[in-house]
C-alpha cells in the first residue's frame, strides 16, 4: 500500500475538480471545498488573465485612496445584490474576515461566548479584542444559556460566536436555539464564521442565517464572517450587511485599512464565479442530489448520518475503522478522500472527511460507497493492523 504522507505530500498537479491529478496519477477528488465545482470553470480562467494583463498582479496598495480599484468595488457591489444586502467589503481572506467582523463590531461591555469546537479563525479572532471570553459545549443551547448565567455580569452584552458549517464534521449550528437563547439578553447579537455555509445553506444559498430563518428575520442580530474560497470558487473574504454596518468596517478595522487585499486576478475570477453562481442555481440542486445519494449510501453500510444539505460526510475513528488506513486503500483504489487528525473540531482518532461536489457524478460517488463497503468487512484495516 502507498503511504499516506507520500501521497500528500506533493499534493495536487491540476485545479481542484471531481478528478484531479496527483502525483502524476488520476484520483475521483472527494476532499477539499470546491462545493459547486466552480474553481476549475474557464470563465474564472479567462477572467483571471484578463485582469493580470490589464492591471498586473495586485493594487500593491492597501484599500482607500489609489487602493479602490474598480474590480474591487464592482465585485462588492454585486456581492451586495447576491445577498440582498445594502453593502458588501471584500477582505484578504476567509480567515481575516473573522477578525476585521470582531474589531469592528466588539466595544467595551461586550462578553464572547464562544463555541469549543469553533474553527481556529473563530479563536483567532476572538482573543484580538479586548473583550472576556467564556468558552461553552460544541453545539449545546442549554450549555450556552447556563454560562450565560453564571459568566455575563449585569450590563454586559453577550456576543455568541460560532462556526455556521463545522469544517470537519460537517455539523450546522443551532442558530435558532442560541437566538431563541439569547432574547432574554439586550444587546446580544450572533457572529458567524459562514465559510463552509454560504454558497451553500438557504433557499438562496446565504448561508446559516437564511438556512434557519427563510421566511422570517431571526430574532436577534445576526453577523457573518464569509469567504470566496470555498463554494463561491475565488479567494479573500467578504462581509455583507447595512450601509452603516459596512462604513463601520470600513472604520473601525485595523486589519482592513492595514492590509493588502485580494490579488486582482483573484478578484476578477471571483467575480466571475459569483456570475455562474446566480445564473446557475442548478449546480445547487445537483449538489444537493449528490449529498443526498451519498448519505443514503453511506447509511446503507451502517453510519448515522444527519439529514442536511452540507456537502461535509464526516467518517469518525471507531473499532474497525481506522481512518487513515482506509484513506490509503482508497487512494489505492483512485479515490482521494481526505484524513482529518489535527484540525479543529476534529473527532478524537481522526476521521475520513468526504467532500460531495455539484460535479460529481453518480457512478463517482457509487464507487466511492461501494469501496467504503469493501472496507468494512477488511479486518486489515481495522485495529488489529496489518
Amino acid at each position: 500500500m502507498k503511504a499516506v504522507a507520500e501521497v500528500v505530500s506533493l499534493g495536487m498537479e491540476s485545479p481542484p475538480a471531481a478528478v484531479v491529478l496527483i502525483n502524476g496519477r488520476r484520483y475521483d477528488y472527494f476532499a477539499g471545498c470546491s462545493y459547486l465545482g466552480l474553481q476549475d470553470h474557464p470563465a474564472l480562467t479567462e477572467a483571471a488573465v484578463a485582469a493580470i494583463r490589464r492591471y498586473g498582479l495586485a493594487t500593491a496598495t492597501a484599500r482607500g485612496g489609489f487602493g479602490e480599484h474598480p474590480l474591487l468595488l464592482d465585485l462588492e457591489k454585486a456581492l451586495a445584490t447576491c445577498f440582498a444586502a445594502e453593502a458588501a467589503v471584500v477582505l484578504p481572506s476567509g480567515y481575516l474576515s473573522n477578525l476585521v467582523l470582531l474589531q469592528a463590531l466588539v466595544e467595551q461591555g461586550h462578553h464572547l461566548f464562544v463555541d469549543e469546537a469553533a474553527h481556529y479563525a473563530v479563536w483567532d479572532a476572538a482573543r484580538s479584542v479586548a473583550a472576556a471570553i467564556t468558552r461553552f459545549r460544541h453545539r449545546d443551547a442549554a450549555d450556552l444559556a447556563r454560562q450565560l448565567r453564571r459568566r455575563l455580569k449585569p450590563g454586559r452584552r453577550p456576543l455568541v460566536l460560532t462556526d455556521g458549517v463545522f469544517a470537519v464534521s460537517g455539523a450546522v449550528a443551532p442558530l435558532a436555539d442560541y437566538a431563541a437563547v439569547l432574547a432574554a439578553y439586550e444587546g446580544a447579537a450572533l457572529c458567524v464564521d459562514d465559510a463552509h455555509a454560504v454558497g451553500v445553506l438557504g433557499q438562496r444559498g446565504r448561508g446559516t442565517a437564511e438556512y434557519w430563518w427563510e421566511a422570517h428575520a431571526p430574532s436577534v442580530p445576526v453577523f457573518a464572517a464569509a469567504t470566496l474560497s470555498k463554494a463561491l470558487g475565488g479567494y479573500g473574504g467578504f462581509l455583507v450587511g447595512s450601509a452603516a454596518w459596512i462604513g463601520q468596517v470600513q472604520e473601525r478595522s485595523a486589519a482592513y485599512r492595514g492590509s493588502s487585499p485580494p490579488p486582482l486576478p483573484a478578484v476578477a475570477a471571483a467575480m466571475a464565479a459569483l456570475d455562474l453562481f446566480r445564473r446557475e442555481p442548478e449546480r445547487r440542486e445537483r449538489l444537493q442530489a449528490n449529498v443526498a445519494r451519498a448519505r443514503a449510501g453511506l447509511r446503507r453500510l451502517g453510519w448515522e448520518l444527519p439529514d442536511t444539505p452540507v456537502p461535509i460526510l464526516c467518517l469518525p475513528a471507531r473499532p474497525g475503522f481506522v481512518p487513515d488506513r482506509v484513506q490509503a486503500h482508497l487512494l489505492d483504489q483512485g479515490l482521494a478522500v481526505g484524513y482529518i487528525r489535527q484540525y479543529a473540531g476534529a473527532p478524537t482518532g481522526g476521521a475520513l472527511r468526504i467532500a460531495l461536489f455539484a460535479t460529481h457524478t453518480a457512478e463517482q460517488i457509487d464507487r466511492l460507497v461501494e469501496a467504503l463497503g469493501e472496507v468494512s468487512g477488511d479486518r486489515r484495516l481495522g485495529d488489529g493492523g496489518w
